[in-house]
């Protein structure tokens, strides 16, 4: 079988899909996968054939516009349009050469849903955040505010729909885009226990679990208790890394936080707290006891799938979604505020309460028991 895959510059929804890459290549199956050199070497070394869409006018690579794509439907739209056109020229050589057999597209890789309904290609979506329909998407909150912004953007929507239909794209509106149904073949990385109204998707969802990368470094626990802080790669609100300083100064805790892309803040470190620019998380969740997290469908995972209850601090509506999963599951609890005080008195709740842990011990019980990369791979080759 030949696979065209799609996905967006993001950690997030490529690294969960290396491991089913890894294991269709070794199948015998041929994957083209479309995506951007910072990701060439891992596409690459699990197997797949690599094609680079950065030369391409491609703006989401942005970090401000891809803040914005969240909060204004219109820019989003404009952005998908602008994005798609640039790479028609290109994915429609390729797709000519390859002559793929499936598509499989990140769902908000959304240029490869295009090419699959302009070329009449069997589609699948590759989900590596909750699926939404109109039950769970529920649990993506959108004020009134937003809602009236979306619909008086939609003129400006509808004239960037009529550029894709010049260009021999078969879309009606922008639900055809954004929208999967439950008739759309998709694979999730969560379990159908974690999947938010998971009885409402037909079985041509796939739930697969999460892919947990397997543990490359050491970390070498130096107390009782182990509390973990990352708050992804780009966090606005630094305030809170400084909080956390100063909540666990005079504790027995050994605290590890890593900052990702934040630059470090000037801030008298105690002997029981290290900051890193990186670690290797799985090494660290292997370890810690307490997780405190902007709640990134990867990182939450990650912790969960090790049993770690969380502490939970989302940063957008996606990740407002997996937080109140969590809190709804019981496996955390969620931060009003980024006070010191908040903070330490969730920390201590957590440890105190076996509740949390148990919750989260019920949780990983469910990843474990998905089928992982090898049902994803059997579910790709009964659509061939």
């Amino acid at each position: 079988m030949i696979i065209a895959w799609f996905c967006v510059p993001a950690h997030g929804h490529t690294n969960p899909t290396l491991g089913l890459v890894k294991e269709m290549t070794e199948a015998g199956h041929k994957i083209f996968y479309f995506s951007f050199e910072q990701f060439r070497e891992k596409i690459e070394k699990a197997g797949a054939e690599f094609i680079a869409c950065d030369s391409y006018d491609f703006e989401m690579e942005d970090k401000e516009n891809g803040e914005r794509v969240g909060r204004d439907m219109a820019f989003a739209t404009e952005l998908l349009v602008k994005s798609t056109l640039a790479l028609d020229d290109m994915i429609t050589e390729k797709t000519a050469r390859i002559k793929p057999d499936l598509i499989v597209s990140d769902s908000i890789a959304y240029w490869g849903k295009l090419t699959a309904m302009k070329y009449r290609i069997p589609y699948v979506s590759s989900t590596t955040t909750f699926a939404f329909n109109k039950y769970s998407s529920r649990y993506m909150k959108q004020g009134i505010g937003g809602i009236l912004k979306m619909l008086c953007s939609m003129p400006k929507i509808n004239k960037q729909i009529r550029k894709l239909q010049e260009k021999g794209y078969p879309v009606k509106g922008i639900l055809d885009i954004v929208q999967n149904d439950n008739e759309t073949n998709t694979i999730v990385y969560t379990s159908k226990e974690f999947q938010p109204c998971a009885d409402t998707f037909s079985d041509k969802y796939c739930f697969v679990g999460p892919s947990i990368r397997p543990i490359e470094g050491k970390i070498e626990k130096t107390a009782e208790k182990m509390i973990y802080i990352s708050m992804g790669t780009v966090m606005k609100n630094k305030e809170i890394y400084r909080n956390c300083v100063e909540a666990f100064r005079d504790t027995d805790y050994q605290v590890v936080i890593s900052l990702g892309a934040n630059e470090k803040e000037d801030v008298d470190l105690p002997e029981n707290v290290k900051v890193y620019p990186s670690v290797d998380q799985m090494a660290v969740l292997s370890a810690a006891d307490v997780f405190l997290t902007h709640c990134g469908m990867n990182s939450a995972s990650e912790a969960l799938y090790y049993e770690v209850p969380l502490i939970l601090f989302p940063q957008t509506p996606e990740q407002g979604a997996v937080a109140k999963r969590v809190e709804e599951l019981g496996a955390g609890i969620k931060l009003l505020t980024a006070r010191k005080e908040d903070i330490s008195a969730a920390v201590k709740e957590v440890l105190i309460n076996g509740q949390y842990k148990l919750a989260a011990e019920k949780i990983a019980d469910g990843f474990k028991k998905c089928g992982g990369a090898k049902a994803a791979r059997e579910f790709l080759e009964k659509l061939c």
